[in-house]
């Protein structure tokens, strides 16, 4: 089949590019597929993080990808979805995570011929942090495409709540398998200058209100100077309120912090050095944290908010703590140790990771596809 796939792609850099990169080459072993990316993807203000493309640091899989729409000017969403229709697809694919792209999604989706069938991945539907055009946006995103891929229940309840009568398809996110192989734990801590003699704690990723961040902070001052913290990931917005927390806390000598991007090539350190990751969510849909901490076989404690909970499985992949609340997350942390889990859990992630192929992922959509 021919499939046309607009969304994020290489000179772009982040979780949303890795997953379109991965998906892309599951495409093509089987399929024509063309990459269709962004002149602009989000207006300053949209970003606040350092950059949103890639630098001479990153390892970048350079997908072949077209540069075609500019957000925020709408002539590019004529432009993109004549050259879209050009291509004459049989399948068009979005990614859609951000009620700001609604409107040039939309657009572009809308504007091809009749006989294309128009599906879109969702990561998010209602946002968690909201703006006043979201519900316009959503409505007219969704009205302008056949069929939608979740991958958590949260997902699919905001959409059919959105669209009731949406056609779906339900399947679990794919694992991140293109990070580098992980090494020996001691040699990882000792390359982040962290204590290898304490139980190792990671919270990882882009940080943002709804994350929890502040809560493992407060968290780690219930935990005994045989625990520590490893905080890895680039802030959106200011990192001012989390400073605060860690400079008055009576862990903070317990509390390495990279406060930056980390490039691909870094990953294998972070996730190798740890013991466990913990994902302290205030809110949620899904994370793509979960499958890079598949990758390498580490479980997760993660609070039971969004769908979170439906790829960590209680006691036997990982744990959820049942709110997010500083003392739960501390207990649980707690629990984790003394129970000893973190082999038991690694065996249970590498038999299920098996089954969350990309190959089987694209082959759910191309199904599914002939089925709209």
């Amino acid at each position: 089949m021919k499939i046309a796939f607009l969304s994020t792609f290489y000179p772009f850099r982040g979780g949303i590019a890795q997953f379109n990169a991965l998906m892309y080459h599951a495409f093509e072993k089987e399929h024509t597929v063309k990459a269709f990316t962004f002149k602009r993807q989000y207006p300053n203000f949209l970003f606040p993080g350092e950059t949103q493309y890639v630098t001479k640091e990153d390892i970048a899989d350079e997908i072949p990808s077209e540069e075609v729409l500019d957000t925020i000017n709408p002539l590019t969403y004529v432009s993109t979805a004549r050259k879209v229709k050009k291509f004459a697809p049989d399948i068009f694919i979005t990614k859609y995570w951000m009620t700001f792209f609604g409107p040039s999604l939309g657009y572009v989706a809308k504007k091809l011929n009749k006989n294309v069938k128009r599906i879109s991945i969702l990561d998010n539907v209602i946002p968690h942090e909201k703006r006043f055009f979201d519900g316009f946006c959503n409505r007219y995103f969704l009205k302008n495409n056949d069929g939608f891929v979740v991958m958590s229940d949260a997902v699919l309840k905001d959409l059919l709540y959105m669209k009731p009568d949406a056609k779906y398809i339900r399947v679990n996110h794919p694992v991140y398998n293109h990070f580098p192989a992980p090494v020996d734990q001691a040699l990882a801590q000792h390359q982040l200058k962290v204590d290898t003699t304490k139980k190792t704690v990671l919270f990882f990723g882009f940080i943002r209100d709804y994350k929890g961040l502040d809560l493992l902070i407060q968290a780690m001052e219930l935990l005994d100077d045989t625990y520590q913290l490893i905080i890895a990931g680039e802030v959106y917005g200011s990192f001012d309120k989390y400073q605060v927390l860690i400079d008055k806390s009576n862990a903070k000598s317990r509390i390495a912090l990279y406060n930056q991007y980390i490039g691909d090539h870094e990953v294998a350190d972070y996730f190798s050095a740890a013991d466990v990751c913990v994902l302290p969510y205030k809110s949620a849909t899904q994370s793509g944290i979960t499958s890079i901490a598949n990758h390498y076989n580490l479980p997760i404690i993660a609070t039971n908010v969004g769908g979170l909970k439906e790829t960590i499985h209680h006691l036997k992949t990982g744990l959820i703590v049942d709110k997010p609340e500083v003392e739960a997350i501390a207990t649980s942390i707690q629990s984790y140790f003394e129970g000893n889990y973190k082999a038991t859990f690694a065996a249970e992630i590498e038999k299920e990771k098996q089954e969350n192929s990309w190959e089987n992922f694209v082959e759910r959509i191309i199904a599914f596809s002939k089925t709209l």
